[in-house]
């Protein structure tokens, strides 16, 4: 195909595997991300599965995959702190916040582009029309949409369902030095620990450090507790202590100082003391809101759908970056092997939509049992 002039919107993972894939291909690319001071330092830890270890290797990243923790075995804990189970099953966490700053560096510096909100798209046989939040606006030969869960581009290819479906449940969140973590919780060390019973649902394991960071003492501890929250009482779970409403989770340093000691007083009553003590650890863990979507396309004339502006599936998976890599490199080989934009695109989203839905119905399942 020849040269196209492509806008992303979204520069987290999925735009910036788009970016670099699609500028490696010659084409005239610039990454639009909204926030002001950028994403590095947001994530945790991931599992390195085929296609985001696939997509590392195009863009010459391959190295990424070596850095990181791995877990020996799965151990499933009794309340009392015992162990119920143990499943040698070796898995390699791999640091999001390494990961994501390695990708970056593989993007020109003047195509990613920070503090720069799309608030629509408009769609066009000839092309897609960009209007930003300060009322400007850009035509494009292609916009792609890498905007996750709150994706505008989404509502300009499905405007008549573009919400995403709650779910009925949230995910705490803490990241703390592993020299934070106190010694009675040491047989988390080394291990994917989980404890699940009705009700209840919490896991952990070790992440490398922001870095890379790979020795015993410069790694950091990870952990999720799955909590049942009304629907009636989203809103005010991401409220934080400002009195700041954010749409989809609560980030860090949002908690107000009596909202995080309930926490430690529930992770002390509902929880193994190994988890309890790593909970009263995080002086400042987050909040994410457990969602579905399924767009029922993922193209229009002119505009595209990558990653969890798509699909949003549920953190059980551990597929969301694995699948913004797949369609990174679906999208690229379309559009590399076909003359005309509009049968690029309806060959993508044949090949891409079937395996969205699965993952999307394989989080549902997984998410049945979660708490």
């Amino acid at each position: 195909m020849k040269q196209l002039r492509i806008r992303i919107v979204g520069g987290s993972l999925a735009g910036l595997f788009a970016g670099i894939m699609l500028q490696q291909a010659g084409h005239d690319v610039r990454i639009y991300e909204r926030s002001r001071n950028g994403l590095a330092g947001r994530g945790a830890g991931l599992v390195g599965q085929n296609d985001l270890l696939h997509i590392l290797r195009l863009i010459g990243c391959e190295h990424v995959a070596r850095v990181g923790v791995v877990a020996k075995e799965r151990i499933y804990l009794n309340p009392d702190g015992s162990i119920a189970q143990t499943v040698h099953m070796p898995q390699t966490q791999i640091s999001w916040d390494f990961l994501f700053e390695t990708v970056a560096s593989r993007i020109a510096s003047e195509s990613y582009v920070l503090g720069r909100g799309v608030a629509d798209v408009l769609d066009g046989n000839e092309g897609a029309q960009l209007v930003f939040q300060d009322g400007t606006r850009e035509l494009a030969d292609l916009v792609i949409g890498a905007d996750g869960l709150g994706s505008v581009v989404r509502r300009a290819v499905n405007p008549q369902d573009h919400e995403n479906r709650y779910a009925g449940y949230v995910a705490w969140r803490g990241l703390i030095p592993e020299t934070s973590l106190p010694a009675a919780a040491e047989l988390l060390v080394d291990r994917f620990a989980f404890h699940v019973r009705p009700g209840v649902h919490v896991l952990g394991y070790l992440v490398p450090g922001s870095k890379g960071e790979m020795s015993r003492g410069d790694r950091r501890y990870n952990w999720v507790w799955f909590r049942k929250v009304a629907a009636s009482a989203l809103a005010d779970t991401f409220t934080d202590h400002d009195g700041r409403s954010h749409g989809f989770s609560l980030p860090r340093d949002g908690l107000s100082d009596d909202r995080l000691q309930a926490l430690r007083v529930d992770a002390t009553k509902k929880l193994p003391p190994q988890f309890a003590l790593a909970v009263g650890a995080v002086l400042s863990p987050s909040i994410q809101g457990i969602f579905d979507y399924e767009a029922p396309r993922m193209m229009g004339r002119s505009i595209v759908l990558i990653g969890d502006a798509a699909f949003v599936a549920r953190p059980h998976t551990a597929m969301g970056v694995s699948k913004a890599a797949g369609d990174v490199m679906a999208l690229s080989n379309c559009l590399a092997s076909e003359i005309d934009l509009p049968i690029a695109l309806h060959r993508f989203e044949a090949e891409r939509i079937v395996v969205g839905r699965e993952i999307v119905a394989y989080g549902r399942q997984l998410g049945a049992s979660a708490i």
